[in-house]
């Protein structure tokens, strides 16, 4: 039922329709961290801020919040590494003022230099409150150890060195050169006419500059032995990301992987919320999960830890890493994991924001999308066998990575634990 559209322009238009009472735009673009380079890191981000300052047809900067909130929409914008994305949501009546709005703001900036300056201080702002947030810092640490000082190891935000010193200019030719049709993705999503949208979509979107699109820079891999970084940090709990490096979102192990991921820490009922929370006390939150990308990727174990109990918790965590890489999962926790996902995944999609996004972000990475009983098959497939190999595949010492926010000053102690 999905229907893709590419307009001469080479912008891509996906429609999914869907029974309800809403619908959403979506418009990704293939501009994020990833594509910077380090005199301007923050950049993508610090533009998605901006486009909501100010267009040509709404000079005024509040208007198009103050349109979409008159609409009764639910609306934001989001930076990754990989791309940026602007939408919203609203009474399927009303998607055509919303279309006409998100557009506007993606195709009509004009990064007005007063709202720059303004902005720049809510960036930086965000930056800060990123900071002072460990359970979300930590996040960044980890890249950074894997990647180090290439763009996939740089902050989504920025440093805020850099975004003291962006201009106009720097926005005008970052946005020229990747704000372009073969590099856009519309997703409309939900409860509309085809026609009508399709029609009103191809004549705001058809004159977007048509030009080469730019290529991501392929990632750095290199690691030879564990490696850790630790963040000194008064608080009363340390909050730490232990993981390994593993494969692009193309590898056919993906599903492999994510099966993997929730037999280790995907519910309530995992093996590391049963043994880090609910045996040894040590953790409010515990999870794991794979992160994917055009050309690199890795999994990880998140946790919040009792001060005096990360040791025990890094050893439990690499315990059963190690576990799944020797044994196979039973059959009933095997199955138990692929219902759990695909329960969560069937039922997020009962929204159309959340429909447009699974199609969208398949689609902005790969150029192509499966459908959701497709993917309900691919995992339904995976055996033990498969989850074990791919375990084995992964789970060695010189692919151990651990970040880590405390009160350490010496991180002596995680390289003499930071092994199987």
């Amino acid at each position: 039922m999905v229907k893709k559209i590419i307009l001469k322009n080479g912008l891509r238009l996906l429609l999914v329709p869907q029974a309800g009472l809403a619908a959403t735009v979506l418009v990704l673009v293939e501009a994020g961290s990833e594509y910077e380079t380090k005199r301007v890191n923050g950049i993508s981000h610090f533009l998605e801020h901006l486009v909501f300052k100010g267009t040509t047809r709404r000079p005024k900067p509040g208007t198009i919040s103050t349109e979409l909130d008159a609409l009764g929409a639910e609306y934001n914008a989001f930076t990754s590494q990989e791309y940026t994305g602007y939408w919203a949501k609203v009474q399927r009546g009303k998607l055509p003022q919303v279309l006409d709005l998100v557009s506007d703001l993606y195709l009509n900036p004009i990064f007005n230099p007063e709202e720059i300056e303004k902005e720049r201080g809510v960036v930086i702002e965000e930056i800060n409150m990123y900071e002072d947030t460990p359970m979300r810092r930590v996040q960044e640490l980890f890249a950074q150890l894997i990647y180090g000082d290439q763009p996939a190891g740089w902050d989504i935000a920025g440093r805020k060195e850099v975004i003291r010193k962006l201009t106009r200019e720097d926005f005008l030719a970052y946005r020229s050169k990747h704000y372009v049709a073969p590099a856009t993705l519309v997703v409309i999503a939900g409860s509309f006419r085809e026609r009508d949208i399709e029609r009103a979509a191809r004549g705001i979107f058809g004159d977007l500059l048509r030009s080469r699109r730019v290529a991501k820079p392929g990632v750095r891999e290199v690691q030879r032995r564990p490696a850790v970084l630790a963040r000194f940090k008064e608080v009363d709990q340390s909050h730490l990301v232990v993981g390994t490096r593993a494969f692009s979102i193309f590898d056919k192990r993906r599903y492999a992987l994510q099966v993997l991921s929730e037999v280790l820490g995907g519910g309530m009922s995992s093996r590391l919320f049963h043994r880090v929370r609910e045996e040894l006390g040590a953790a409010y939150y515990v999870r794991a999960n794979p992160e994917l990308f055009l050309d690199h990727g890795y999994l990880e174990v998140a946790a919040g830890i009792d001060l005096t109990k990360v040791e025990i918790v890094v050893h439990a965590i690499l315990d059963e890493l190690k576990r799944l890489a020797t044994d196979l999962v039973p059959p009933p926790e095997l199955q138990k994991a692929k219902d759990h996902m695909v329960g969560n995944l069937l039922l997020g999609l009962e929204t159309s924001d959340q429909l447009a996004g699974f199609y969208g972000g398949q689609e902005i990475l790969t150029r192509s999308f499966i459908e959701p009983e497709t993917l309900v098959g691919r995992i339904g497939r995976v055996r033990a066998e498969d989850v074990r190999a791919v375990a084995r595949a992964l789970f060695k010492d010189a692919n151990l990575n651990l970040a880590v926010i405390g009160p350490y000053k010496k991180p002596d102690l995680f390289r003499k634990i930071l092994h199987f």
